[in-house]
């Protein structure tokens, strides 16, 4: 194009004056004009694109791999290098640095939101299946208090009787008819269930129950004894003692208490008190409160004897299906731990009954400042579905942790 300087007129390059006023034309500075070229985005849908992209990655390693093969260190040298190029001929881009430095820390981020929420996952699975309720506040169960089974219960590993070790319908060694009762536990306050092993010698001097068995000669003192009637008793060949009705077997005298071996508190063993064995108390074996009974030895298939009382209340590692919580309030904050500053951990022995209400509320650990009396009522409000044995419904024993914090 051309232009009269006169004018201002412009005219195609074959004209040399311009033809109002005579005037040479002078040659104008060409423009170079741009047209505008819309992006039209492919309608074909995602999948298909993104097959196509994976088809396309497929061929390049496909065509890259004959030469990988032959020399992978020359192979990955080269891509080295041609990666370096192409991130040097990049740099010089506008916004390079920024574009990149947003993307180092995008993918920063990703990874640390990525770990965080693995690891609260994995906490939480961990809880849920060492309780299988879910609930970050449930603890293994330690100290558990006696259990007080139906009287009608009975105690043994052996047939055709009700109580015993031996074989027999027999109750033991009262002069006239009677059932045979009582029961004992024990102890160390383990995190692990008690072990399965002999009953020690009957001996009515109380001691605790190691978890190893004495081979030595017979001594003035029993090396540990219980309170039963010798002729429900027997020599079981076990390598150690233990609860004769117990399933694990890791050295363990179990969450108990005061030295025995099981769930319950005393010198004997089982999930009752005293140092007799069995869900009872004072002694003997049965249930309810020690008692001798009559006549001649006698014994029990596995378990109790009979076939299961869901009166009674089961460990964990009794139960079939653990209890699962489906409402868990939380405790409340007093004002007055508040302006104490007051923090801590409130630990509650429970039973979770097979009516679905928590009850036999113990507490293990206390804060000051009406804050136990909060967990309670919270632990008291919790609603969950019971635990079941063998296709029945039973109350179980459980602990409950309450974390107290001010932020």
């Amino acid at each position: 194009m051309k232009k009269c300087a006169a004018c201002g007129e412009e005219f195609e390059t074959q004209f040399n004056f311009c033809p109002v006023d005579g005037q040479p034309l002078a040659i104008t500075e060409s423009v170079e004009t741009y047209d505008y070229a819309p992006t039209i985005i492919n309608d074909e849908s995602l999948v298909r694109r993104l097959l196509g992209q994976v088809s396309f990655v497929i061929a390049q390693l496909r065509a890259g791999w004959p030469q990988f093969k032959s020399d992978p260190s020359a192979f990955l040298k080269n891509q080295v290098h041609e990666t370096l190029a192409l991130l040097r001929s990049d740099r010089g881009r506008p916004h390079f640095k920024k574009g990149l430095t947003a993307a180092v820390m995008i993918v920063v981020f990703v990874i640390i939101s990525i770990t965080i929420v693995d690891r609260d996952m994995k906490k939480r699975r961990h809880l849920e299946d060492s309780d299988d309720l879910g609930q970050a506040w449930f603890v293994n169960p330690q100290s558990l208090p006696a259990a007080e089974p139906k009287p009608e219960a009975g105690n043994g590993a052996n047939d055709s009787g009700r109580v015993g070790f031996n074989k027999g319908h027999g109750e033991g060694s009262g002069p006239a008819p009677a059932r045979a009762q009582g029961g004992g536990g024990g102890g160390t306050q383990s995190p692990l269930p008690p072990s399965v092993g002999r009953l020690p010698q009957v001996s009515e001097i109380p001691a605790p129950i190691p978890t190893t068995y004495a081979r030595a000669l017979p001594q003035t003192l029993p090396d540990a004894g219980i309170n039963l009637d010798q002729v429900l008793w027997k020599d079981m060949p076990y390598p150690n003692y233990g609860d004769p009705k117990a399933e694990s077997t890791t050295p363990s005298n179990g969450p108990g208490e005061d030295g025995g071996v099981g769930t319950g508190k005393g010198t004997g063993v089982g999930s009752g008190e005293d140092n007799g064995v069995g869900p009872g108390r004072k002694g003997n074996t049965g249930t309810g409160d020690g008692k001798i009974g009559c006549c001649g030895p006698s014994g029990s298939r596995p378990g109790n004897g009979v076939p299961d009382d869901i009166e009674r209340i089961f460990t964990p590692p009794e139960v079939t299906t653990r209890a699962r919580v489906i409402s868990k309030p939380e405790p409340q904050y007093t004002e007055e731990a508040r302006k104490a500053g007051t923090t801590g951990t409130v630990i509650l022995s429970v039973v979770f009954s097979r009516t679905g209400q928590v009850t036999n509320i113990r507490a293990v650990q206390t804060l000051c400042c009406g804050l136990t009396e909060k967990a309670i009522a919270a632990a008291r409000s919790i609603r969950f579905i019971p635990a079941m044995r063998n296709g029945q419904v039973v109350s179980t024993y459980m602990q409950l942790q309450y974390n107290f914090n001010l932020y």
